[in-house]
């Protein structure tokens, strides 16, 4: 399997938006299913889409507003559980 790849920005403004939730929500959807080794998660500066933030990343993909509940929707078609 393919390693894939998920960032979150981390600036300012997408950070106290939703992704200090998101980051954490992230974290434990890879480790409750086993998918740790298998995705590099990492955050990243500002995107410069800040009025369309939280911005989250998987692989070449960028999801916009992203809130708890649209996080793990994304995350369970993404990752087909």
């Amino acid at each position: 399997m393919a390693v894939r790849h998920i960032s979150i920005c981390m600036g300012s403004s997408c950070f106290t938006r939703g992704n200090n939730t998101n980051l954490e929500i992230v974290r434990r959807f890879l480790r409750e299913r086993g998918l740790e080794a298998e995705v590099v998660f990492s955050g990243r500066l500002c995107e410069n889409m800040c009025n369309r933030g939280p911005v989250i990343c998987i692989d070449d993909k960028v999801y916009e507003e992203v809130n708890e509940s649209l996080l793990y929707k994304i995350l369970e078609e993404e990752f087909e559980c």
